[in-house]
């Protein structure tokens, strides 16, 4: 005979919890797996973990109001004859027309262009709004070949190769039939109204050596005028950064695991990757290796939302990063003003991430024509260009708080840890000490 002493609370498991023991229920229940969009949900150590260590006596700070802090960057001059400069090194992630609505795409070009930055076009081509409303518009080559012609190649300022994601490394891009449209059907040349699932991995090339065969082809048929960017998904980033630079790429694009993605499987996003802090260092030490540190730039994604992020990217040693969710957000997605709605969607806002549905109250994550009016692409896009404008303004005030004219003068010297994993990741010191694991010595 059991007993339960009545003053101890009932205990729940650690490893079946709550939402474990839901996901199973509604896997017995239905018997497929679960879709979603948006990033890992996971916590794993990332740019909280670590703190800059400002100026005081052994250094010298910046007048912010009389010495100027640079933040310009320049991506694509190892072999392009028209390399890209902008004003900010932040950038607009690759989100597709399809998996975003029209106005959504065209507020992304508007801000951006405003901030002086960069937009991508993202898997399903290149709308005209989008190259009209985008100063600087990066066109992404990906697996699935979508609206690729090489009128829009030459259209473009600069052309990304996507080899992977953070969110699903190894993995192909889905975007569901309610979704695809008369004209995204047209732009992809596919079905109106049937589910859709990308390539994993490109048709005509199988390893580095295909890939650089496919960097010169889009530089002959390009001119040799265009910047080519290679993005791949965190995984190995030693290696893949090391042979994206020696199949001849002007960029390396490196995700992370807290990118987003508009749709794939929940197990994929949560179990697949590594960390975007993990993703830095081993993928700068491959440019360094090689010789080719800022010379080949690097761009890092998965999880940026703040100016601090930025500057802890750089200090680590990249040259620029990309943003996606935290652009989404800046334009309206997840807003409280919608919280109605997205309570008869059954969820609330802040953890909307069923974008696949395209039922999206905001108007962005959608093809519904009513709800995409809902979007104002003007007013969205002086949000994402507020947005842009402080984010870079943060990054600065570290920048000059540690003594620095440019941003790309941060360093990981100007840096420490808070926890003994970021530190490992990092290879940055715990907070007052001047080790880090795997470091020998105190």
């Amino acid at each position: 005979m059991s007993y339960h002493n009545p003053l101890t609370p009932p205990r729940k498991s650690a490893t079946f919890d709550d939402h474990t023991l839901a996901e199973i229920r509604r896997a017995a229940a239905t018997g497929i797996y679960d879709i979603r969009g948006a990033g890992t949900k996971r916590k794993v150590p990332h740019f909280d973990d670590l703190l800059f260590l400002g100026a005081s006596i052994s250094r010298y700070p910046l007048e912010g109001y009389r010495e100027k802090c640079d933040t310009t960057v320049v991506l694509g001059s190892r072999f392009a004859k028209k390399p890209i400069t902008l004003k900010t090194p932040i950038t607009i992630a690759g989100m597709s027309f399809g998996a975003l609505s029209g106005n959504a795409k065209e507020a992304l070009g508007r801000g951006a262009t405003i901030a002086g930055t960069s937009t991508t076009t993202g898997d399903g081509g290149m709308t005209d709004e989008e190259r009209g409303h985008s100063q600087t518009l990066v066109y992404q080559y990906l697996p699935s070949r979508y609206g690729m012609n090489p009128k829009d190649l030459r259209r473009a300022d600069a052309i990304e190769v996507v080899v992977g994601q953070g969110a699903k490394p190894g993995g192909g891009g889905m975007l569901l039939g309610q979704k695809i449209s008369d004209r995204v059907a047209h732009m992809r040349n596919l079905p109106k109204g049937i589910d859709q699932r990308s390539a994993c991995r490109h048709p005509d090339w199988t390893g580095p050596d295909d890939l650089e065969i496919k960097i010169m082809e889009l530089r002959e048929i390009t001119d040799w005028e265009k910047p080519i960017y290679v993005k791949v998904g965190g995984a190995r980033p030693y290696y893949d950064t090391a042979l994206a630079v020696k199949a001849g790429a002007d960029v390396v694009v490196l995700d992370g695991m807290q990118g987003g993605t508009a749709a794939t499987q929940d197990v994929f996003i949560e179990n697949v990757g590594i960390p975007t802090l993990a993703c830095i260092r081993p993928a700068v030490q491959a440019l360094q290796d090689l010789g080719m540190h800022r010379k080949v730039q690097l761009i890092i994604s998965g999880g940026i939302r703040s100016g601090a992020d930025v500057a802890k990217a750089l200090a680590l040693g990249a040259d620029a990063v990309a943003i996606g969710t935290a652009a989404l957000v800046a334009l309206g997605d997840n807003d409280p003003r919608w919280e109605e709605e997205y309570q008869k969607l059954g969820t609330t806002a802040g953890a909307y991430d069923d974008w696949h549905e395209g039922k999206d109250p905001a108007g962005i994550t959608t093809q519904d024509p009513e709800l995409a009016a809902r979007l104002d692409p003007v007013a969205a896009g002086r949000r994402l260009a507020n947005y842009l404008k402080v984010m870079t303004l943060e990054a600065q005030t570290i920048a000059r708080a540690c003594g620095k004219n440019h941003l790309h003068n941060l360093e990981p010297e100007d840096l420490c840890a808070l926890t003994m994993e970021a530190a490992a990741m990092a290879q940055i010191p715990l907070a007052g000490t001047n080790w880090y694991p795997g470091k020998g010595g105190y």
